[in-house]
């Protein structure tokens, strides 16, 4: 059997697997050794496994991600997404549809200190939906902006999917956190647009809400002076080069325990329950990559990407074409699992092609988180959608779904400003020298 052959029929095993609920980790491991046990040697393969083991956990760079993680877990249990949420209404509450606005700015607040879609999707839901059920917003509206603002959580940095492209393509976490900031901000900028011209159109999805007096809406910004402070000293130092990507985490992490511990909304138990959600998310991450470390020899060895990205190359598409392909792809992939795992479980297949089609790494990593996440709210399975489910039991799924469209719409609107002007998301990397 060829190796080609052998390749193919090892992503289909895996494939068959990934749909069988089996850990996606676990898969990849498995698929990936007994391919490369196959197509080399037993004794090959699993000295590579333990070489594999090694380096991944003893590796200085992919550190930075139980921090990042460990910063968002303490922010979330020191209230400060509550904080976040109730500035957002202050500002906006008053505006037709202005809980889902606040909701969205929120979201986009929240990311910036969290880095998680799900984590941003099922904080926001527990804070913002019973407040928006309580001014009788639709729940279309008021289920749909809580999903859709989750998804920012991906974009905006520090985002942990960011961090591990960076990692597994090699390329510049400071300059893929800067490619993320302008679109993840026009992101929130269409969102709260779409939820304007919906409640303008009919005032009865979303209700004005009390209006706040200006010296109020100053008050409240001292609620979030510290995540600002946080936010700009994570990212500012690294524009700066004042620190590494895994010190940044580092810093971030411990500013976000002393404001929880400063405003005593971090108790014995929120900072367990941070460590354990760190312990708990960090770990799923290493199985996951080291998983994707060993699946990757096997695709090395068998030469499918390389011999995809020749193939692809030599198609008569024009290049636009085989990203949107591509981007489908993604879409279709984010439905089923989450952007994490469909990132790590791609990137090996994928980034040849776009090398190949001479994509710009860091733009091309930017329009993969994009639609990864378009389709953590797209019908029938998306990520998202579920998460919030298990927050708002009472309402059903296919109204849910219902909410999304509109953002849906504005996600693709995004897409293509983001892929006609790559210089959206290249202009803050650039400057980077």
């Amino acid at each position: 059997m060829s190796p080609t052959i052998a390749g193919l029929i090892g992503i289909g095993v895996l494939v068959i697997l990934l749909l069988s609920r089996m850990p996606v980790g676990f898969v990849m491991a498995v698929v990936g050794f007994l391919g490369f046990s196959y197509l080399v040697s037993i004794p090959a393969a699993g000295s590579k496994v333990a070489l594999d083991l090694f380096w991944t956990f003893a590796s200085y760079d992919f550190f930075v991600v139980p921090l990042f993680i460990f910063m968002g877990a303490l922010a979330f249990n020191s209230g400060m997404s509550e904080r976040l949420y109730y500035t957002a209404h202050r500002w906006l509450g008053h505006l037709p549809g202005g809980l889902a606005m606040a909701t969205v700015g929120g979201c986009g607040g929240f990311a910036a200190i969290c880095g998680s879609s799900p984590a941003t999707a099922a904080t926001m839901g527990t804070v913002a939906l019973p407040e928006m059920k309580k001014y009788n917003y639709d729940l279309r509206l008021a289920t749909g902006s809580i999903a859709a603002g989750g998804t920012l959580g991906i974009l905006i940095p520090p985002s942990i999917v960011l961090i591990m492209y960076g990692i597994l393509t090699e390329q510049s976490i400071i300059k893929l956190f800067y490619a993320g900031f302008i679109p993840g901000v026009l992101e929130v900028v269409i969102y709260i647009s779409i939820i304007y011209i919906l409640c303008r159109r009919n005032p009865q999805l979303g209700p004005r809400g009390p209006l706040v007096t200006f010296k109020e809406k100053i008050k409240s910004l001292a609620r979030v002076g510290e995540a600002l402070v946080l936010f700009a000293l994570v990212m500012g130092g690294l524009y700066m080069g004042w620190f590494t990507p895994t010190e940044a985490g580092g810093i971030g992490a411990g500013g976000a325990l002393l404001i929880g511990l400063a405003r005593r909304r971090l108790g014995r138990k929120g900072f367990i329950n941070s460590v354990l959600e760190t312990a708990q998310t960090s770990g799923m991450a290493i199985v996951v990559l080291v998983g994707t470390i060993i699946f990757g020899h096997f695709l090395a060895v068998t030469r499918i990407a390389f011999t995809l990205a020749d193939w692809i190359k030599g198609l008569p598409l024009p290049p636009i074409v085989i990203l949107s392909i591509i981007a489908l792809g993604y879409i279709i992939g984010g439905c089923l699992m989450d952007a994490f795992a469909l990132v790590i479980l791609t990137i090996p297949i994928y980034f040849p092609v776009a090398m190949a089609l001479e994509f710009d790494p860091i733009w091309f990593g930017i329009i993969v988180v994009r639609v990864c996440e378009m389709g953590a709210i797209t019908p029938p399975v998306g990520i998202n959608v579920y998460i919030l489910k298990g927050v708002a039991k009472d309402v059903p799924m296919f109204t849910i779904f219902r909410g999304i469209v509109p953002f849906l719409v504005g996600d693709i609107f995004l897409l293509a400003i983001l892929i006609a002007f790559p210089q959206i998301s290249l202009f803050l990397p650039n400057l980077i020298r």
